[in-house]
């Protein structure tokens, strides 16, 4: 997929996941889990007050990152090999 064509899809994408001001917990990482097992792809919602990491989220729930912007990304499911 182009650049263009991968931030547009982001945009149109509406956050499922909020990670608030405690952080990535254990139980953010397994709702980001659960919802990557029905779904190819996540969009996780960072709020102010709250410094995360996309790629160390991406890594604790076993998925790939596909876009950041602003306070907001997309995890994808990994393809299973």
């Amino acid at each position: 997929m182009e650049r263009g064509k991968d931030e547009h899809a982001m945009q149109d994408l509406r956050p499922t996941v909020w990670i608030g001001k405690q952080g990535c917990s254990p139980r953010v990482v397994e709702e980001i889990i659960h919802q990557l097992e029905r779904r190819k792809v996540v969009k996780v919602k960072v709020l102010p007050g709250a410094e995360i990491d996309a790629s160390d989220v991406a890594a604790r729930t076993r998925s790939d990152l596909i876009g950041v912007r602003g306070r907001a990304f997309v995890l994808a499911r990994r393809q299973k090999s």
